[in-house]
């Protein structure tokens, strides 16, 4: 539920190469979780050992329908209908429901045989297992045995059609933010000086990027001696371009989809099945440029509390305060009354010593945009 469209697609293929791997090896899984796959350097890896069990002639894909739900009806909701899958996964901790995913299909999204096959024919079998448990009891013990060579046709077959899915795009406000920000060309490589100095001092062991676009600082800090970035980000798109740079560079950088002003809790059995976001994401060092303002302006988050919880996740930080003179503020309150009286560099500033020694402070735009470097007290 936080990976991007694209990294939930490589995770698929990735998961279904191995199954293949294994199955000309006379092994199987147990199950088909998307949470037994993680990224490394920019790449998918298998974790759950336990999974692997011997296969047994004549037997079925017994995670055929986890497959469904975790994988390829989250990434069939996003194809046909451009729904990101996120919010939907962060709801429902084992993904899209088969019977609730074609519910929402319209007729013309299921004259595809495949769509015919995998989403209506199973949505179609798991009412019927419903209505008559015992005679599906009956059919089940009745089946015929599943030769090897079909059980390897249903893999490839889902993988040619994965491997040929895409999202159905829409544009977003910020995917063009290396064109469109209000930077100029000296300002904005100033900033990138700011960011190299910082991590190149440190030379942190985990760095996050709060608010990181496609990567652009994230991949200077690994230049300049970050070990691990994890970047966040709310805006889909723009993950799913900094996944693309993190996969085909094969960077130590894992960029997520999140909403910071309402992130992953700590969820599923007892609430400890899944950990939240910051009980996950504590780091030596962070960055959060051109970040506040969206959460205090945007989110009527007041300043002390924004504070509060930006100091818990790293002791080093790279903090970056945006005017109301700035453009981008001021677009932000052209459609809104201006509540924000305490919004102010001097009060802003004020804050943060409370919780924090300022080690430097750079102005950095003709609006009047500042960075600070802190280390929390």
């Amino acid at each position: 539920y936080e990976w991007s469209f694209n990294q939930l697609k490589e995770a698929a293929l990735h998961h279904l190469n191995f199954q293949i791997y294994l199955l000309n090896l006379d092994v199987v899984l147990r199950d088909s979780s998307a949470y037994n796959i993680q990224f490394n350097e920019g790449r998918p890896i298998f974790i759950d050992i336990h999974s692997l069990k011997k296969y047994e002639d004549g037997e079925y894909w017994n995670g055929y329908a986890q497959f469904c739900e975790n994988f390829l009806n989250p990434l069939i909701l996003g194809s046909l209908k451009g729904v990101r899958h996120n919010n939907w996964f962060k709801g429902s901790l084992e993904g899209i429901p088969t019977r609730e995913l074609n519910k929402i299909l319209s007729l013309k999204d299921k004259l595809s045989i495949k769509v015919l096959i995998h989403i209506v024919g199973q949505a179609k079998l798991q009412n019927q297992n419903i209505k008559n448990p015992k005679d599906s009891e009956k059919k089940l013990k009745n089946i015929k045995k599943f030769p090897k060579s079909s059980y390897l046709f249903l893999l490839k077959q889902i993988k040619n059609w994965i491997e040929k899915l895409q999202f159905k795009k829409s544009k977003t406000i910020w995917e063009n933010y290396k064109n469109e920000h209000t930077y100029d060309d000296n300002e904005f490589n100033e900033k990138k000086i700011i960011v190299g100095d910082f991590v190149e001092k440190l030379k942190p062991e985990k760095l996050i990027d709060l608010g990181c676009n496609t990567g652009i600082f994230c991949e200077i800090a690994l230049d300049k001696g970050a070990k691990n970035v994890v970047g966040l980000d709310f805006d889909e798109n723009v993950i799913d371009e900094a996944f693309k740079k993190s996969f085909n560079k094969k960077l130590k950088f894992l960029p997520l989809v999140s909403d910071l002003s309402n992130p992953s809790p700590n969820q599923g059995w007892m609430q400890h099945e899944r950990k939240g976001l910051i009980e996950r994401f504590n780091s030596n060092a962070l960055i959060a440029l051109a970040l506040e303002h969206h959460l205090i302006i945007g989110k009527n988050i007041p300043i002390i509390q924004f504070i509060e919880w930006i100091k818990k996740i790293a002791k080093f930080g790279l903090l970056e305060f945006v005017p109301k003179t700035d453009e981008t503020v001021s677009r932000m309150l052209i459609s809104r009354k201006d509540i924000f009286e305490n919004y102010n560099e001097l009060y802003f500033e004020k804050k943060l010593s409370e919780h924090a020694k300022i080690l430097k402070k750079h102005k950095i735009s003709k609006s009047g945009r500042v960075i600070f470097v802190y280390e929390t007290l």
